[in-house]
């Protein structure tokens, strides 16, 4: 639209005027205006605005008065909303607004444009031009033609082409029409947005899994405070409900618990190292004998526990030294094949011998 210099960019090996050169004092038709980027539609609007452009590639800036038509086939009032459009752009092309109403909303027009059509396509391939019975132009009138003219026109074309007989009655009109495309009916509401509000109340997939990760939080804050609160015996009714409902997320945490009459079993270590139990006992097992335990008690017991097992480390000098006594060892202390068989030099086993205090060795 604008046009370029010789050499503003790759493959401008010469000068070339643009529309808004060449059709100053005429009209420009821009199709399809919604389409056009965000940085075009600036340039556009300053020409609209002052009657000014720049070339690419230049720096002197010329004078056009041409009149601009533009069509769209979206709406840019909601273009404008989702930032797709200019505003100030919108505003400066709206000066006469012409809405063409789409081509199911033409009623009679229908039947004489298929005609029109029909009798274009007759001539071109020299054949009778295709007519429709009553019962088939009442089906033509009532299809929605979601593409419009351009959908209409290709059927007429169709029909001139293929068909063998001249006339065609309903039933053989349908074949030519999409059958998902025929419903007048307004369009049925998706699934994720059954109240017909925007996109704004939809959740994206990231969404629901923040939300998800939240409420576990949420549920597991929860199940914590009525540990405490059962420990205490401050609600032991409503914590021994608590517990059966939510029963399947102590087994997820590795914890079985049970409380009867208002008491708090004590923990029994089990097999495996660092796990421990709550195991229930019954209440006729219970007598005079046994301490009532308070939860301070409890969960001084329970951290007096020792480990069997030492939890395995993960610090990564630890595994380095590791590492550097293993090869030392299966090559009887010859540092060279031991650097070897670890990848790294000589040297850099003999700084990390020193580092480990390993010189020994």
């Amino acid at each position: 639209m604008f046009g370029h210099e010789k050499g503003s960019f790759t493959g401008a090996n010469e000068a070339r005027k643009g529309y808004f050169e060449v059709t100053n004092g005429g009209t420009m038709f821009l199709d399809e205006i919604g389409e056009m980027p965000l940085g075009t539609q600036a340039r556009l609007l300053r020409v609209l605005e002052n009657g000014e452009f720049i070339r690419v590639g230049a720096s002197k800036v010329q004078k056009t008065d041409v009149r601009v038509v533009a069509a769209s086939n979206v709406n840019l009032l909601d273009a404008v909303r989702e930032g797709r459009f200019r505003e100030d752009l919108y505003y400066r092309l709206n000066t006469v607004p012409i809405t063409v109403p789409p081509l199911r909303e033409r009623g009679d027009d229908i039947y004489l444009l298929f005609r029109k059509f029909a009798t274009d396509f007759a001539e071109r391939y020299r054949v009778k031009p295709i007519s429709l019975t009553p019962d088939a132009v009442a089906e033509l009138q009532r299809f929605r033609f979601p593409g419009n003219i351009r959908q209409l026109k290709n059927i007429a074309e169709q029909m001139s082409v293929l068909e063998m007989e001249r006339e065609l009655d309903a039933a053989r009109l349908r074949q030519y029409l999409p059958a998902d495309q025929s419903s007048r009916l307004p369009m049925l509401l998706s699934a994720a947005n059954p109240d017909g509000a925007g996109a704004n109340n939809t959740y994206s997939e990231r969404d629901l899994l923040y939300k998800v990760l939240f409420d576990m939080r949420r549920d597991m804050t929860d199940l914590k405070k009525l540990v405490l609160d059962l420990a205490a015996g401050q609600r032991p009714a409503e914590a021994q409900e608590l517990l059966r409902q939510n029963s399947h997320l102590f087994n997820n945490l590795n914890v079985a618990s049970s409380y009867e009459g208002g008491r708090l079993n004590r923990p029994a270590p089990t097999e495996a190292a660092g796990e421990y139990f709550i195991t229930p006992r019954p209440v006729n097992e219970l007598n005079d004998s046994d301490e009532e335990l308070t939860y301070d008690d409890e969960a001084q017991r329970v951290e007096d526990i020792p480990h069997e097992t030492e939890e395995e480390t993960l610090s990564l000098e630890a595994k380095e030294k590791e590492m550097i006594m293993k090869a030392l060892k299966k090559h009887h202390n010859k540092r060279k094949y031991a650097a070897h068989d670890l990848g790294i030099s000589e040297r850099t086993l003999y700084r990390k011998l020193k580092q480990y205090d390993l010189e020994q060795l």
